[in-house]
């Protein structure tokens, strides 16, 4: 057989380098081609110029680009634009309007293309004064009103945000096509205003145009959250998909099962995905997705749902993509299916996705929340890169899990890695200085949020609010929440909360009337703020009250720390009787937590009786938690019972069960310090100790007058943690600052007699934080007014 003919020879020189433009792949062959048109063929025509122009602008090179179009003997306005679209694609919008600029001094004769493409540079680069000049020449060469250049204003304006502009720039142009349409409502759905966006669907519908993917995913989208009567419009949507045909677009069909899920109508959404014959891989991600966002609403049921549809795409042999990965694994994370999230883990690894930022975020929540630490730790490790994504899982789920320290840790390690941290990341790590009480990291962290931006989000506000209650400062709690732009239900639950906790019990009841006024609705979290300080300042009829409202008037129902309020605030009345016929009425009648609250009751009012049998209910519920054991020991010795207290000290080692070590720690400048009871590990020891018995001795004298004394000479020399740190901050503040101290156990009525008369004989501010409340000791009293 013969070989073929050669090819015929290109009838012109600009023939043979258009035939070699078009087959460039890169800029250096683009570049190969032109150093050969310019040794050979000087003498190019502009539209060869121009397709060597095009190609630089194809193949990313403005630059080049550029430089060709200062060399060009001749330019026309195709040359121009395409300069001018090229910036535009690099986002380089100064560069494009420079360029449209220079267009329109050498009178080529700048086109609707030349406007078309600066306003789509504007558009990317959001600069509306820029686009609002443009607008302004395009309508100086009568060209703003064809529908091209009306397109481009349309999408200019609705990018930019300015939907009242772009609805006059529609109104007004003598021409309109599909793609005038899906802009403005583009951009109605971009801005949120919902009923704008379904009146120009109808309009656009009654002028008989034709509707088309782009518009109707547009509305869809539109309609993917919750709201009054955004049902109705999903499903009038979703019928106009059906009468357009367009029921078997995937995209379509995956943007509506997305929003039927959004909206809470799962039913609808899981007929909707079964009705498609060959689902593939991006349907069943959306459905994934739709179960684990509806979690919150039906329960883990449906995220077990997610993973059985993940178990689909496996055996349909489809190819799963990091977002399917991302999506189940938070599946996993949601139904608590641990062992699941480990095979999901070793899928990731066997198609190479563990590289992925959100896969590996997904994978580190998912063991931290497990309470597999060293596991999130060893996924963060063996991760390639890590993003503000990463490090935010990281920090997050440290806080979670108590680890405060190793949060703040992170959070520095961040900043040095050269990563920028998000809201939600700063958020995370000031709930970390709120749980460690210290304060002076949380306003270094504060002053940092303010340089980045971040103090005017009502989250940051709301973290400020919790960190600076939790350190014991609330007046700078009170200040940072009257400075809040915008207060939502977590705003004034802090607050609340805030004042409750340090004993301003009229105070907060006095924020939630504010709240009911700005017409706030409370939540569970509010009403447990409430009640709190209803307990801690003797209310005991109001704290009723509002326990009634609770469910009467905003139909929240009742939780386990909502009760074990009300026992408190019965028992710490002296209505013990009361509290235990409450208790039993109860739900949570077989929580220990509830009856613990009932036995502090009864040590604090002597009724050894009851105390025993609430004890011994205790036991049978929780026989290993010592809280019980401790209580009833101390009520033991408190009535002169000490073979009995005996015999529970006895148990408790019989039983295996070991009592919380106090620990007391204290923020100063040099950093934390901590102590236990009796700890002389301190390198200040020595001082500490010599500081502790100046005071002792000095509010000895005040102890001869006092009756609350007259058992304390025998503990007069017992060193119990929080006297330690006061000690150290006695030496090391100065006299005008308060000294804040925390304990991790409840403070002892010795230590709470005792910092009483030291705050009067030192003349000093002590602020004392328990488990349970906020001790301010001034002048020798308390702001409980010994209520606790």
């Amino acid at each position: 057989m013969p070989p073929p003919p050669p090819p015929p020879p290109f009838p012109s020189p600009d023939a043979f380098y258009l035939h070699l433009l078009r087959a460039c792949t890169s800029l250096r062959h683009a570049a190969a081609v032109h150093a050969h048109i310019a040794r050979a063929h000087p003498a190019a025509s502009i539209f060869l110029r121009n397709t060597l122009l095009a190609a630089y602008c194809r193949l990313g090179g403005p630059l080049p680009a550029r430089r060709l179009l200062d060399e060009m003997p001749r330019r026309n306005a195709v040359s121009f634009n395409l300069l001018i679209d090229a910036y535009s694609r690099e986002g380089l919008a100064p560069l494009s309007l420079e360029t449209l600029a220079r267009a329109r001094r050498a009178g080529v004769g700048v086109d609707r293309f030349s406007y078309a493409a600066a306003l789509a540079a504007c558009s990317r680069a959001g600069h509306l004064r820029a686009g609002k000049a443009v607008h302004a020449l395009a309508v100086l060469d009568g060209l703003s009103s064809g529908v091209f250049v009306s397109n481009s204003l349309v999408s200019m304006y609705a990018k930019c945000g300015e939907m009242g502009e772009a609805r006059r720039v529609f109104d007004v142009a003598e021409e309109r096509d599909d793609v005038s349409w899906n802009s403005l409502v583009s951009g109605y759905v971009r801005a949120g205003a919902r009923e704008e966006m379904v009146r120009v669907f109808a309009m656009m519908r009654r002028c008989g145009m034709g509707l088309n993917s782009f518009a109707l995913g547009s509305v869809i989208k539109c309609c993917s959250g919750r709201g009054d009567g955004t049902m109705d419009i999903a499903e009038a949507v979703h019928g106009c998909v059906i009468k357009a045909g367009l029921d078997s677009d995937v995209f379509l069909v995956s943007a509506m099962i997305d929003m039927y899920a959004k909206n809470g109508a799962l039913i609808e959404a899981v007929a909707l995905f079964r009705s498609v014959q060959e689902p593939n891989v991006v349907m069943f991600n959306t459905m994934i997705v739709g179960f684990c966002r509806s979690e919150t609403v039906i329960g883990k049921e449906v995220a077990s749902e997610a993973l059985t549809l993940y178990s689909e795409v496996q055996s349909r042999g489809m190819q799963p993509t990091e977002f399917t990965f991302s999506s189940v694994l938070r599946a996993c994370n949601l139904a608590g299916y641990l062992e699941f999230g480990k095979q999901i883990h070793g899928q990731v690894i066997k198609y190479t996705f563990q590289e992925d930022d959100f896969i590996g975020s997904a994978l580190i929540d998912l063991y931290f929340n497990s309470g597999c630490m060293e596991d999130g730790f060893r996924c963060f490790r063996s991760s390639p890169k890590h993003d503000i994504v990463t490090w935010t899982a990281m920090v997050s789920g440290c806080v979670q899990n108590e680890l405060h320290e190793k949060a703040l840790s992170l959070f520095h390690e961040s900043l040095g890695a050269g990563l920028k941290p998000d809201l939600f990341t700063i958020s995370s790590v000031m709930n970390a200085c709120a749980s460690l009480a210290v304060a002076r990291a949380g306003e270094q962290i504060q002053c940092f949020a303010t340089k980045s931006g971040f103090d005017r989000f009502t989250v940051m506000g709301n973290s400020c609010v919790h960190m600076y209650a939790r350190s014991g400062d609330v007046d700078a709690a009170t200040r940072r929440f009257q400075e809040m732009e915008s207060r939502d239900v977590v705003s004034w639950s802090a607050v609340i909360s805030c004042h409750a906790q340090h004993g301003c019990a009229r105070d907060a009841l006095h924020f939630f009337d504010e709240m009911v006024d700005a017409k706030v609705v409370p939540n569970e979290i509010t009403f447990l703020g409430v009640l709190t300080a209803c307990s801690h300042g003797g209310l005991v009829d109001e704290g009723l009250r509002y326990y009634e409202t609770m469910n009467k008037d905003y139909g929240l129902s009742p939780t386990i720390k909502h009760c074990t309020c009300v026992v408190d605030l019965l028992g710490r009345a002296g209505r013990l009787a009361d509290a235990e016929a409450f208790i039993s009425n109860s739900i949570f009648h077989a929580d220990p937590v509830i009856w613990r609250s009932l036995l502090a009751s009864c040590r604090i009012h002597r009724d050894l009786e009851r105390g025993q049998l609430v004890a011994n209910r205790i036991m049978e519920l929780e026989p290993t938690s010592s809280a019980s054991y401790v209580i009833l020991y101390n009520m033991y010795l408190d009535a002169g019972e000490l073979s009995l207290a005996s015999k529970t000290r006895d148990l408790m080692k019989q039983r295996g069960v070991k009592k919380e070590p106090g620990l007391s720690w204290i923020e100063l400048k040099c950093g934390v310090h901590s102590f236990v009871a009796g700890d002389k590990s301190h390198p200040e020891s020595s001082a500490i100790y010599t500081k502790l018995e100046d005071m002792l001795s000095r509010i000895e004298k005040l102890a001869t007058t006092d009756t609350e004394m007259s058992k304390r000479e025998q503990n007069l020399m017992n060193c119990h943690s929080e006297k330690l740190a006061v000690a150290l901050g006695m030496i090391q503040l100065p006299q005008s600052a308060p000294i804040r101290v925390m304990k991790n156990l409840r403070v002892c009525r010795d230590c709470h007699s005792t910092m009483k008369l030291i705050s009067k004989s030192e003349n000093r501010e002590i602020i004392l934080r328990d488990p349970i409340r906020f001790h301010h000791f001034r002048d020798g009293s308390c702001s409980c007014a010994d209520y606790w």
